[in-house]
């Protein structure tokens, strides 16, 4: 894997490929990521600022560092140590600390530490927020550690480093708070809407193909919080815009993070796209669409009750009941009919009570809905995909495509394959999942990857300004009839 930044020992600072500098390379080092050359002791170049890039979610390294990343980004280590993080994985601390030395160059703690400094920097880059509210957004438990920290990593103040922003490459906007999400480019944004399009949540999610912007109500400290993601300004570095209106800054650290999985921002398609390439079936698809992202959902619950209730329907019916459960269930949201927005999607609590007559569904399937709710609330993220498929064989009617569905969608399980797929089959013109699942053997470790390309297919005819339009009607994994 080529090295992203190179540190200089003779300034004590990293930068990205392509910086102006020019030193010495007997006087360089290079690092597989900053997180890395942080906990070496360089900081991040003020010119080139290669802390403005994605931090790794996961690594070219085992699942379990992959897995602890996540974790992490999600708050894992706010309020708790590498002790319990390592139990959770169900490791040693020690063996832990040892993996993270090896596959990212730099402990759990020194990972969640510049996390938490690099959101902060972006905040004082990207906004007018009070120092104080950075602080509690970034994850911090007071401003006094920020301070200490940030000095740290970036050898200045928050103070100092607001006042040497670059006011040309802000993004503030009237009305919510504007941030910028960083990506590994290409991306395919239009095939991302697309697939979100095609199961977006009816009052729950929009998709508005013109701007080409996704929008989403989420639950924030309680609060509906309203999120709209599009793609952000040409001639920067790649990013998307994050508009977000929320009840409150604490915690907006791994609401960010949310999104990030929600669709997938953390890929790589340079490690990606060239595994499947390789293969005749998917070689013009890749082509068409470079930077593919699995579509996800803000909430493995919600991505396991879609699954579970849509189940054997076909796409339009899943959507509609779907959006009954919503209505009936989820909590309202005055004000914003006129983008879409109507409810949050239900609390676990809520789906537990989900009524067969009420929602016009017969008693299995929503003994299902409320079955499989009650099984994903209760999981560990961290634990892998072995709890997970447990538990979902413990649910009436879940199948293995299906748990593969709810894996993709709500865990972002890179290699999770639904080979009894109806839609996949078709794709790859075979008749049952052994067969589907012998074909997809060579793609691992990204067989996700292909199955959305495989089910998206040939690219749809131009939409707004030239580009790929999101189509109405659309199969993607999991909404299929008959998945299993």
């Amino acid at each position: 894997m080529p090295a992203p930044v190179t540190a200089v020992v003779t300034t004590g600072i990293y930068c990205r490929a392509g910086c102006a500098a020019s030193p010495h390379r007997r006087n360089t080092r290079p690092f597989a990521y900053a997180v890395a050359a942080e906990a070496a002791g360089f900081r991040p170049c003020l010119r080139c600022r290669p802390d403005d890039a994605p931090e790794p979610v996961w690594v070219d390294g085992p699942e379990l560092v992959c897995r602890a990343l996540r974790a992490i980004a999600d708050g894992a280590l706010d309020g708790a140590g590498e002790d319990d993080l390592a139990r959770r994985l169900g490791l040693s601390a020690r063996h832990l600390r040892r993996l993270f030395a090896e596959h990212v160059g730099a402990t759990p703690a020194q990972v969640a530490r510049s996390r938490r400094a690099h959101f902060a920097r972006r905040l004082l880059d990207d906004t007018d927020l009070p120092v104080r509210a950075v602080a509690g957004a970034s994850g911090f438990a007071s401003v006094r550690q920020m301070n200490r920290v940030v000095q740290e990593v970036f050898a200045f103040t928050p103070t100092q480093l607001r006042a040497r922003r670059h006011e040309p490459d802000r993004d503030v906007a009237d009305g919510g708070l504007v941030l910028r999400l960083p990506y590994r480019p290409p991306l395919a944004w239009d095939a991302l809407l697309a697939g979100l399009a095609a199961g977006a949540l009816p009052g729950v999610e929009s998709v508005d193909p013109a701007t080409r912007t996704y929008r989403r109500l989420v639950t924030m400290a309680g609060e509906p919080a309203v999120l709209e993601v599009a793609p952000g300004a040409p001639g920067l570095r790649p990013h998307l815009l994050l508009r977000a209106h929320l009840p409150a800054w604490d915690g907006l650290v791994h609401l960010v993070a949310t999104v990030r999985r929600l669709l997938d921002l953390d890929a790589d398609p340079a490690a990606i796209d060239p595994v499947l390439r390789r293969d005749p079936r998917l070689r013009a698809l890749v082509r068409a669409r470079p930077g593919i992202r699995l579509p996800g959902a803000a909430d493995p619950v919600e991505a396991a009750v879609r699954a579970v209730l849509g189940r054997g329907l076909a796409p339009e019916r899943a959507t509609a009941l779907a959006g009954r459960l919503v209505a009936r269930y989820g909590r309202p949201v005055p004000g914003l009919g006129a983008l879409g927005l109507t409810h949050c999607f239900p609390a676990p609590e809520r789906l537990a009570r989900v009524d067969a007559r009420r929602l016009g569904v017969g008693e299995t399937r929503a003994r299902s809905v409320r079955a499989v709710a009650a099984a994903v609330a209760g999981l560990d993220p961290v634990a892998g995909p072995g709890p997970l498929a447990a538990a979902l064989a413990r649910v009436p009617g879940v199948g293995p495509a299906t748990a593969a569905h709810v894996a993709m969608r709500g865990f972002g399980d890179r290699d999770a394959f639904p080979a009894g797929d109806p839609a996949l089959r078709r794709a790859l013109g075979v008749r049952s999942a052994r067969e589907a699942s012998a074909v997809a053997s060579a793609w691992r470790p990204w067989r996700a990857y292909a199955a959305v390309h495989l089910v998206l297919g040939s690219p749809g005819p131009p939409g707004p300004a030239g580009r790929a339009g999101v189509p109405d009607r659309r199969v993607v994994p999991g909404r299929g009839p008959r998945a299993g």
